[in-house]
């Protein structure tokens, strides 16, 4: 495997191209995590994907977005569309089964009519076409086309600050959701997060069938950005979609709320993804262009924990090519990122692993510690620690596989699969073990370890450290 990046990649992957081979080349050039998009897969196509990713490695961890709560389009008559002229009228009627024409537009949201404005935009596919409603009644939109384009059958709608009735699960994704948990996957990314409702509902399920999947929110409107504080005290997670939020909010915008999206995360001690378009050229070409590697960068300077490939490895001419190209930039990136000792205790639930986590960070500034080390059964240890971007690699001792996994998304974390050894001199016994065989540390080299019990899970207690 590649020297270690610190930042985590995410790829997404198809059933159509998912073989054991391919996952082991794109894990070995550096991805911890594959997505699996719902919106483009079924169950079977779904679970094919898990089977290989579990035939490679137990150290992957698994994503699956639920679709949300969107608006498309219907099927078209014509499967190519047409193209919608400048100043033509064109309505808008609620029909989720009809089919879109040249004349009359529906959508899959049977409230649309009702809830869209006069004067609101109405944007078709990723706002390729733009619509203004410049009337309206009971049972339609009368609209202006703003712009020449093609209209195609089941393209993205989006309009921009307003509130659209719609449940926060789809049936399919509470299949999917039920899916994930007999999968025994990691991640449920939730699309379109408005407020903590479209959570509690996923959580509801999950709580019902004791499933310790861990729910990523996914920002992709002005609703998500505004609710973000409520949002992350019930996820575990953020992943901030600028595809979508840039159809949402002016393109402009997206670069400050990017920031202050990271900022808060880990404020909070959350796993955040920056997502979409990050080597977008690549699915056709070899290399990237500058833009997109200064924004791979950006982000890493930002201080994300993750970044993410979409279509580069979903359907891209240049998959592997795409994830090696992303870990050079993270790796290079990552020389310049400072350790921060900032710490706010109203944001931690273990103020006692928080401090520890915090000292022993401060420690490595002064002692030549090479690596630290730290038993887990939750994972929390570890993402405080990452928080604080230590010089120095994190090795966790996980004493439960969805931990292990679930860490796969957190900066700088690489973990191992651990036996409850009961002592505090067993757990540093064995930790260091395990890390001279891999070469991770070596004879004389200095180590710090934080740890907790080793029977339950009650937080860090202690840290000291030991020469190997």
């Amino acid at each position: 495997m590649m020297d270690e990046k610190k930042t985590k990649i995410i790829c997404t992957i198809s059933d159509i191209r998912c073989d054991v081979d391919f996952i082991r080349e794109l894990y070995e050039n550096g991805m911890n995590v594959v997505r699996i998009n719902s919106a483009h897969a079924s169950i079977e196509g779904a679970q094919k994907v898990v089977d290989n990713v579990r035939a490679v490695s137990d150290k992957i961890a698994v994503l699956v977005d639920t679709k949300g709560p969107e608006v498309r389009l219907t099927a078209m008559e014509s499967a190519v569309g047409f193209v919608a002229k400048e100043g033509d009228m064109i309505e808008i009627q609620d029909g989720q089964e009809c089919f879109c024409n040249s004349k009359v537009l529906y959508t899959s949201c049977p409230s649309f009519v009702k809830d869209v404005p006069v004067g609101a935009h109405v944007l078709i596919d990723d706002g390729s076409v733009d619509i203004l409603v410049i009337a309206k009644d009971d049972k339609k939109l009368i609209c202006s086309v703003q712009n020449t384009g093609v209209i195609k059958g089941k393209k993205s709608v989006n309009v921009p600050n307003v509130h659209i009735s719609l449940p926060a699960l789809t049936e399919k994704d509470r299949m999917f959701v039920n899916w994930a948990v007999d999968a025994d996957i990691d991640f449920i990314a939730h699309s379109f997060v408005r407020c903590k409702e479209d959570l509690l509902e996923i959580q509801e399920i999950l709580d019902a069938r004791r499933s310790h999947l861990k729910i990523i929110s996914k920002i992709e409107n002005q609703q998500g950005i505004d609710n973000l504080d409520e949002i992350l005290s019930y996820c575990y997670g953020v992943m901030i979609a600028r595809g979508d939020l840039g159809v949402e909010i002016p393109a402009e915008r997206i670069p400050q709320i990017q920031k202050e999206i990271v900022h808060k995360c880990r404020a909070r001690k959350k796993p955040v993804i920056v997502a979409t378009q990050m080597l977008h050229s690549m699915i056709e070409n070899p290399r990237p262009t500058r833009a997109e590697v200064t924004d791979i960068a950006n982000a890493i300077f930002q201080s994300t924990d993750a970044i993410m490939l979409s279509g580069e490895t979903a359907s891209g001419k240049y998959p592997v090519e795409a994830v090696r190209t992303m870990s050079k930039i993270a790796k290079e990136a990552e020389k310049s990122i400072d350790t921060s000792l900032d710490l706010n205790l109203e944001m931690v639930t273990k103020p006692i692993a928080a401090v520890l986590a915090r000292s022993l960070v401060a420690a490595t500034q002064k002692l030549p510690v090479k690596a630290i080390i730290f038993d887990t059964w939750t994972g929390r240890t570890g993402r405080y620690l990452a928080e604080f971007r230590p010089k120095v690699p994190i090795y966790a001792m996980c004493y439960q596989d969805f931990t292990m996994r679930e860490l796969a998304l957190t900066y700088d974390i690489y973990c191992y699969r651990f036996p409850v050894t009961g002592t505090k001199e067993g757990f540093v016994r064995n930790s260091l073990k395990i890390l001279v065989q891999e070469g991770k540390i070596e004879k004389g080299d200095l180590v710090g370890f934080i740890g907790g019990s080793f029977n339950d899970e009650v937080g860090a207690s202690y840290m000291e450290f030991k020469y190997v």
